[in-house]
C-alpha cells in the first residue's frame, strides 16, 4: 500500500518578543475569550467550576454529547465529544500566541491601544461598574455574569461596544477554529483531501543577495513588483518578447509538497496580514492572498469572463479598449493558457444550487475553472493546491516566464519607485526596497537572515502588487493623484449555511462551480448580487456563522459535515479607500458596505434561502447575526408540486423572509460581511482628473511606470476578477513589449 500523503509543515517566522498586553490585561482578554469559546460542563457535576466554565443542565448536556457522538465515526466518539465540549479558548496554549502574533503582525496599532485601554478599565472598580454594572473586575466574575455582560455588549445602544464584541467574537472564533486539537476530529475533516494525487510543482530559482553594508544594485529591462495574476501574465509576455524581466515578490514561494497547508499555517504564510484585514469600523473583513502567485495560488479557481454590460459601462467612460475585439482576444488567450473549462464534477453544495434553481426557474450556470482540462475535485486548495491542477500564475504564466529567462526574487519589500527628470518628464528608472532571505526553515525570516537594501534599475517599472498594496507603493513614491487609494471596490458578501439530513462532507469537491445571476441587476444599472458557493474550510466559512452563545456555536460547528455554504457576491455601487497605517505603514481599509449594497446582499440572501429550501434544506443560517435561522418544520402532507414555487405555501418560510426583509438595509455591525476581491484603487481613466492610469495602464504624469492588476478596474467587475485582471495585463503588456522593442531599436 502507498503511504498516505502528508504535506511538509513550514515553521512560522519568529516575531518580536513583545508581550502586547500586561499580565492582568491578558487574563482579562482570555476571560472574554472563554465566554466566546467556553468549557461546557454539566450542572450536576459537583466538581463544576462556575467561575471558569459554563454549566449546562444535566439533561441538555447529555443530549448534546449523544447527538455529537452519533455523528462521529470513531470508537472514541464519546471521549472526543467530551474533550471538545470541555475545551475553552484559554485551555489551548496556541490561542494566546496566535492572538499575540495577530496584534504584532496584522492589526492596526490603534486597535491594540484601544483594546489595551478597555482591558485596563475592566480591571478598575469604577471602569468595571461603567462597562459591566459590577465593581468586581471582569476576569473575577463568575462565568454566568461574564456571559450576561458580554451578550449585553452585543446589543448595546453604544456602537463602540457592539463593534468591540463583534471584533472579539471574530478573532476568538478564527483563532480557535485554526488551532483547536478537537475541532477537525469532531467534524470529521481529514487533514488532507481524499481526492487528487499529489504532484510536484515547478522548481523555481530565486535570486540570492550576499551579506553587505551598502545597497545591492541590479539592472534589468523591466522590473515587475508582484507575482499575482497581473504580474504573472506581464512576466510571461515581456520575457517571451525577448526582454530582460525581473519579478520581485514580498512573500515567499512554497512548493506543492507543502500544500494544502494547515489552517493556521495557511493564514499566516499565504495571506495578507494573516488572512484578516478588518475595515476601520469593523464592518467588513478582507481576505487577500500574499504568496508566490498571489491570489491565484489561493483562490477558488472561478474563471468568469467580464460580462458585456460591465465592458460597455467601462467603454462609455472613455475606454474603448473594453468593447474591442483585442480585449476579447486577451480574455480568451489567458483562459486558453490555464485550460479553463466547464467540464466539472459538482459537489453536493453546488448541485444544490443547480437543483434548487431549476425548481425555481432561476438562471444557474456552471462556473468555468482554470484546471487545465483536468478533474479538480478539491476544496482545500484555498491553502494551496497539492495536485498542481489549479493553473494559477505559479503553475502557468510564471513557469512560462521562467522558461523564457525571467529572473525572480522573493522576500523583496518594494518601498518606492525611483524617478529621474528627463526633458522635463518624470521618468521611472527602477525600484528600491529591502530584501530578506529565508533562514534554514522554508519560507521564514529568522533572526539570522540576511537583510539588504536593494536598488533595481530598469527601463520600465510595472507595479502588480494588488489593489491593497499598489496604491501604497505609489503613495510612498510621491505620486500625487487624489484617486490613488480611492475608489476601492470589494464585492462585499454575506455568508449562508444550509443544513441537510445527508452527510454531505462539504469540504470535498471544488468550492465554487455554479453561479446564479437572477439578482445581479437590482437597480437596472448592473448592480446587485450573484449567488455562489464558498470554501468550507472551517476557519474561513464557520467564522462567518452566527455566534449567539458558546453552546450554540459549538453545536453549529460540530454539524459542518451536514452543511453547505453560500455567498451573495455584491457588485458594489459604492466604494471606499485604502491608505497606510500612520504607525506601521501597513494596509488600512476605510470601507462600509453602503445601504444600497446591503440591500443587494439581503435580496441575494433571500434568493439563496429559496434555493436551499427548494433543494430540501432543513435549516438556513446567515452571517447576519441579528436574524434568526430558519428551521423547517416537518411536512404535514402538503404536496409541494401544487405550489407556484417550493416554499410558497409554507407560512413559516414566508414569515421568515418578510421578517428578514423588514431589517433592510441591515446594520453593518450586526452582520459579518466579508470580501475576497479588491479592485479599483488605481482606477483606469481617460484623464488624470478621473483616475490613476491611462488605457495603456501607464500612471498619469509619468513615463515608464505602469500598474497592471485589479486596482486599475474602472469599477467593480461583478464577477470573480481573476480573468478580467489577467486579460488587462495581457493586453497592456503586449503593447508594452512593442514599446520596448521600438525603443531598443
Amino acid at each position: 500500500m502507498m503511504e498516505p500523503y502528508v504535506p511538509k509543515e513550514p515553521q512560522l517566522p519568529p516575531i518580536p518578543d513583545d508581550p502586547v498586553f500586561d499580565e492582568v490585561q491578558w487574563k482579562t482578554l482570555l476571560s472574554i475569550a472563554d465566554v466566546v469559546i467556553p468549557a461546557l460542563t454539566s450542572a450536576a457535576d459537583s466538581q463544576s467550576d462556575g467561575l471558569r466554565k459554563k454549566a449546562i443542565p444535566a439533561k441538555e448536556m447529555q443530549t448534546a454529547i449523544s447527538d455529537l457522538a452519533g455523528r462521529i465515526e470513531s470508537p472514541d466518539a464519546d471521549r472526543l465529544v467530551r474533550e471538545y465540549l470541555q475545551e475553552s479558548a484559554s485551555s489551548i496554549p496556541q490561542v494566546k500566541e496566535a492572538i499575540r502574533r495577530a496584534f504584532i503582525l496584522s492589526l492596526p496599532f490603534a486597535v491594540r491601544q484601544k483594546l489595551s485601554a478597555v482591558l485596563s478599565v475592566l480591571n478598575t472598580r469604577l471602569g468595571s461598574l461603567l462597562l459591566t454594572g459590577s465593581t468586581t473586575p471582569f476576569k473575577d466574575l463568575p462565568f454566568e455574569a461574564r456571559e450576561r455582560i458580554f451578550l449585553g455588549w452585543r446589543t448595546s445602544k453604544l456602537a463602540p461596544l457592539r463593534q468591540l464584541s463583534k471584533s472579539l467574537i471574530l478573532m476568538f472564533n478564527k483563532t480557535w477554529l485554526s488551532v483547536s486539537p478537537t475541532v477537525l476530529p469532531v467534524i470529521g475533516i481529514p487533514r488532507v483531501p481524499i481526492h487528487g494525487k499529489p504532484e510536484a510543482s515547478f522548481e523555481y530559482e530565486f535570486l540570492q543577495i550576499p551579506p553587505g553594508d551598502g545597497p545591492e544594485i541590479l539592472e534589468t529591462d523591466v522590473v515587475i513588483v508582484g507575482s499575482g495574476c497581473g504580474g504573472g501574465v506581464a512576466a510571461k509576455n515581456l520575457a517571451e518578447a525577448g526582454h530582460r524581466v525581473m519579478v520581485v515578490e514580498k512573500s515567499y514561494h512554497y512548493p506543492s509538497s507543502f500544500f494544502p497547508m494547515s489552517q493556521s499555517n495557511g493564514s499566516n504564510l499565504l495571506y495578507e496580514q494573516l488572512g484578516s484585514i478588518a475595515s476601520d469600523d469593523g464592518s467588513i473583513t478582507v481576505l487577500a492572498g500574499s504568496t508566490w502567485g498571489g491570489g491565484g495560488t489561493v483562490n477558488w479557481g472561478a474563471s468568469l469572463q467580464t460580462q458585456h454590460y460591465v465592458r460597455e459601462e467601462w467603454a462609455n467612460t472613455g475606454l474603448p479598449l473594453f468593447t474591442s475585439s483585442e480585449f476579447q482576444d486577451s480574455l480568451d488567450r489567458v483562459c486558453e493558457r490555464m485550460g479553463v473549462n466547464s467540464n466539472i464534477r459538482h459537489n453536493f453544495g453546488n448541485q444544490v444550487i443547480l437543483d434548487g434553481s431549476r425548481k425555481l426557474g432561476f438562471d444557474a450556470k456552471t462556473v468555468p475553472q482554470n484546471s487545465g482540462h483536468r478533474d479538480h475535485y478539491c476544496g482545500y486548495c484555498t491553502y494551496g493546491c497539492h495536485t498542481v491542477t489549479k493553473q494559477g500564475p505559479a503553475a502557468s504564466f510564471l513557469t512560462d516566464a521562467a522558461k523564457a529567462g525571467a529572473i525572480f526574487m522573493e522576500g523583496f519589500h518594494a518601498e518606492k519607485v525611483l524617478f529621474e527628470t528627463v526633458k522635463g518628464n518624470k521618468v521611472a528608472v527602477g525600484v528600491e526596497g529591502t530584501w530578506t532571505s529565508r533562514d534554514a526553515h522554508l519560507g521564514t525570516s529568522g533572526t539570522g537572515a540576511v537583510k539588504r537594501k536593494v536598488v533595481i534599475k530598469a527601463k520600465k517599472v510595472v507595479i502588480s502588487a494588488g489593489s491593497l498594496n499598489s496604491p501604497l507603493i505609489l503613495m510612498r513614491s510621491g505620486i500625487k493623484n487624489r484617486h490613488v487609494g480611492a475608489n476601492l471596490h470589494l464585492h462585499p458578501v454575506l455568508v449562508a449555511g444550509a443544513v441537510f439530513d445527508e452527510d454531505v462532507r462539504p469540504w470535498e469537491g471544488t468550492c465554487l462551480t455554479t453561479v446564479v445571476s437572477d439578482y445581479e441587476n437590482l437597480d437596472g444599472r448592473g448592480h446587485g448580487a450573484k449567488l455562489e458557493g464558498i470554501t468550507m474550510m472551517p476557519s474561513i466559512f464557520l467564522i462567518a456563522m452566527p455566534w449567539r452563545n458558546g453552546l450554540q456555536y459549538k453545536k453549529l460547528v460540530s454539524n459542518l459535515r451536514h452543511m453547505t455554504g453560500y455567498i451573495t457576491l455584491v457588485r458594489d455601487r459604492d466604494s471606499g479607500r485604502v491608505y497606510p497605517d500612520p504607525v506601521t505603514g501597513r494596509i488600512r481599509v476605510s470601507y462600509t458596505p453602503s445601504p444600497f449594497d446591503r440591500r443587494s446582499a439581503l435580496e441575494g440572501m433571500i434568493g439563496l434561502a429559496k434555493i436551499a429550501y427548494a433543494a430540501g434544506a432543513k435549516e438556513f443560517h446567515t452571517s447576519y447575526t441579528a436574524m434568526r435561522p430558519f428551521i423547517r418544520k416537518p411536512k404535514e402532507g402538503k404536496n409541494e408540486k401544487e405550489e407556484p414555487y417550493p416554499g410558497a405555501a409554507d407560512a413559516d418560510f414566508k414569515a421568515w423572509i418578510d421578517e428578514f426583509r423588514s431589517k433592510a438595509p441591515l446594520s453593518p455591525d450586526q452582520g459579518v460581511f466579508g470580501s475576497a476581491h479588491q479592485m479599483g484603487t488605481c482606477r483606469m481613466s481617460d484623464s488624470p482628473d478621473k483616475g490613476v492610469v491611462d488605457q495603456d495602464c501607464r500612471v498619469w504624469g509619468t513615463e515608464g511606470l505602469y500598474v497592471v492588476d485589479a486596482s486599475v478596474f474602472p469599477s467593480a467587475s461583478g464577477v470573480n476578477p481573476m480573468i478580467t485582471n489577467m486579460a488587462i495585463a495581457d493586453w497592456a503588456t503586449r503593447k508594452l513589449a512593442k514599446v520596448l522593442k521600438r525603443e531598443k531599436h
